[in-house]
């Protein structure tokens, strides 16, 4: 075992002699908590701070000394700002997981426990992430489902799965026009011309992978394609599928699809469908095979009629999904989401800003400083910049509306969140692609192979 006490000894007494030696009180800081003291760390965490207010890694410390300490209030707050001020860490979405499963928000934890691990696969906790499926499976048992939604029931009287009727379309999908025909294909144009279908022998359905950045509008968009038809719609989760008890997984999935096949036309959405479909090559756990197995079973339609079945699948990691999701009759196309152009960041800014107080906002010049930004980036743009209006407000005591400078300066110093996605895809696109699957990463970066 590691002699702490030697260590910690060390450290403070080199800040006797240089005692706002930030470096040295970082250190500190981190290995009173590596070793377990987290009252302390919580108060050398402080102290740094006063030398440095504004270091993020040191209030991530502080957050997380928090939580040891139990004051997940504390914890929480620090989280929020750090996450306001665009800091990503891993470890950051890891620490917010277990505060919203501390708070009994369980949805929230799976949503930041997947971020985290996306970001970085060695923060995977396979027990948490059991307690956190079981949470949610427990809930969902417990409390009914929303009324809005048509209910399910298995034969044991559980609403097992809901359907949406959405009530949006393809016009309130900004751009995305080679998306959205690549989809029409599939299922829109099918259902409007059945006989012309009919005759090639062309099913209606069939499966469809979006893959981009995150926040660019696939579960939007798939929720708009499932209105542009007026079918039922059904957003699965891996939190609907994965069960800790062998077997139940797969049952899952079934009766998911079961649901689909009952209510067709339906599209049938996964989002992060990677999770659930990650390579077999690189699985240890035989369960996890089974289920892929399961869910090619599914898709192919041999044992069941998908005939009316549009699943889509979304994931911003599609080189890690198993090749055999890829082939014919499954998801064999693969679509790329990119960032919005100018005239859907237009219009998402738009719609963003409906019914905002604001004054003259000139949306044209927002969309065009915004090259890169996704949808959820472009929302981030706006909340930035209506926080910055709320204390002005405050001491006016009257709503002080946004204009076009406001939403320029934040633009301007907001680093879109697509960048790093677009690194990665690119070394995929063009050291991985033997079969051209990513060709639309190397058109959007104007690269040639």
């Amino acid at each position: 075992m590691p002699d702490y006490n030697s260590e910690i000894l060390q450290l403070q007494a080199a800040l006797q002699y240089s005692p706002n030696n930030l470096p040295l009180l970082h250190l500190l800081a981190n290995t009173y908590f590596k070793y377990q003291f987290y009252t302390e760390a919580e108060a050398t965490y402080k102290e740094a701070l006063l030398i440095d207010p504004q270091n993020k890694e040191l209030k991530l410390g502080l957050a997380h000394a928090f939580y040891a300490c139990n004051k997940t209030d504390a914890a929480h707050i620090v989280v929020e700002e750090l996450l306001a001020h665009q800091y990503t860490a891993p470890s950051l979405y890891m620490l917010l997981a277990r505060l919203c499963f501390a708070e009994k928000d369980y949805k929230n934890a799976k949503e930041n426990y997947e971020i985290a691990v996306s970001k970085d696969k060695f923060l995977a906790d396979n027990d948490f992430l059991v307690e956190i499926n079981h949470a949610i499976n427990q809930n969902k048992l417990a409390v009914p489902m929303s009324h809005n939604a048509d209910e399910v029931e298995d034969e044991d009287g559980f609403f097992t799965e809901i359907l949406e009727k959405p009530n949006i379309n393809f016009s309130d999908v900004g751009g995305m026009e080679n998306v959205k025909e690549e989809i029409a294909l599939k299922i829109i144009h099918p259902l409007r011309n059945p006989d012309i279908y009919k005759a090639f022998g062309k099913k209606i359905g069939g499966g469809i992978l979006l893959y981009g950045p995150p926040g660019c509008g696939k579960t939007h968009l798939a929720r708009a394609t499932a209105g542009e038809i007026n079918a039922a719609f059904i957003a699965v989760g891996i939190n609907d599928v994965l069960d800790m008890w062998m077997g139940n997984s797969e049952k899952n999935l079934h009766e998911i699809f079961d649901t689909a096949r009952t209510n067709a036309p339906c599209v049938l959405f996964f989002d992060e469908v990677d999770a659930l479909g990650a390579s077999r090559s690189d699985m240890r756990n035989a369960t996890n095979r089974f289920l892929i197995n399961q869910f090619l079973d599914e898709l192919d339609g041999v044992k069941y009629n998908n005939d009316g079945i549009l699943v889509l699948g979304a994931t911003n990691s599609p080189w890690y999904l198993d090749t055999a999701f890829k082939r014919p009759g499954r998801f064999d196309r693969l679509i790329f989401v990119a960032p919005p152009d100018k005239i859907a960041r237009e219009k998402i800014l738009d719609i963003l800003l409906a019914e905002k107080p604001i004054d003259k906002v000139d949306t044209k010049i927002i969309a065009q400083m915004t090259e890169g930004f996704s949808g959820a980036d472009l929302k981030a743009v706006v909340d930035l910049a209506i926080e910055s209006k709320i204390p002005e407000s405050i001491r006016q005591n009257r709503l002080v509306p946004l204009n076009t400078n406001d939403l320029r300066q934040v633009s301007a110093q907001y680093k879109p969140t697509t960048r790093e996605w677009l690194q990665t895809a690119r070394n995929y696109a063009l050291y991985s692609n033997e079969s051209g699957s990513y060709n639309d990463i190397l058109t959007y970066l104007n690269l040639k192979k």
